[in-house]
């Protein structure tokens, strides 16, 4: 009789110990009871009956998975290699073991055929200048599709785009070109700037002979600022117009008849 007890006692001892579960906070246990799914376990201790009962754990922790390099060819018949991230995270446990046999494997796989797939739909220029709109039609197809496994995708990031080697020298042709373009047209901008503020400034020193008289003093004294040895005085010839009238006067000769002006 005493012998019998103790035979019950550690049995059922051993029974408990082999029962434990401790389950941290990021973790949910998904239980299962002959077969059968009957909840899931939240974190501490937890006790499951040996033999009985099945518990698999499932962590809430978002993922970070690096999607492989893969070969697209663009819609403008561009041979490319795209690889990409991808965070998740497991929002019913249940679903993620019930739903799908192995719910990394699948996602990685759904991610890298969707990458090809949304990659070879656009072209280079659209991949490489609107890769945010890519992103969030790679994201918003993907949690689509994982949706049903309970895993949420928040964010798929394009992380680099290999271009052929040819083409990255045509790129770099396109971009040299266009900078040459940009400088030529700031250039002309500017001769047409210029030739518009001289026009205006011709307008007005032939409305005010003031103003010309005084630019003309201007410019002389720029001249002799420098270290000429000679200096030419330009001299309109209407300040001469009274001497030469005035001696043509006293000779008697007429201004008109010897060609005068």
């Amino acid at each position: 009789m005493g012998l019998g007890f103790l035979v019950a006692i550690g049995l059922v001892a051993a029974l408990f110990v082999f029962g434990i579960r401790i389950i941290t906070e990021y973790e949910r246990g998904v239980v299962f009871r002959l077969g059968r799914f009957i909840g899931v376990k939240t974190a501490g201790f937890k006790w499951i009956i040996p033999g009985v009962d099945r518990m698999v754990r499932i962590s809430l922790r978002e993922i970070v998975m690096d999607v492989p390099s893969q070969e697209v060819i663009t819609r403008d018949n561009v041979s490319i290699k795209v690889n990409a991230v991808l965070y998740f995270r497991v929002l019913h446990p249940e679903k993620s073991v019930i739903q799908v046999e192995n719910y990394l494997y699948g996602t990685s796989q759904l991610a890298q055929t969707t990458l090809r797939s949304v990659c070879g739909q656009a072209e280079l220029d659209e991949l490489l200048a609107e890769r945010d709109d890519v992103n969030q039609k790679l994201q918003e197809i993907i949690d689509l599709q994982t949706e049903p496994w309970g895993v949420k995708v928040r964010a798929v990031e394009v992380k680099q785009i290999d271009l052929p080697p040819d083409m990255q020298r045509a790129m770099a042709k396109q971009a040299e070109a266009e900078r040459e373009k940009r400088a030529k047209v700031i250039h002309a901008e500017g001769e047409f700037q210029a030739a518009q503020q001289l026009a205006n400034a011709s307008s007005v020193l032939n409305t005010s002979p003031a103003a010309l008289q005084l630019r003309y003093l201007q410019t002389l004294s720029e001249i002799a600022t420098e270290n000429n040895s000679t200096t030419i005085f330009p001299i309109p010839i209407d300040i001469l117009r009274p001497f030469y009238e005035r001696m043509t006067a006293d000779l008697g000769i007429d201004p008109k008849a010897s060609g005068g002006a």
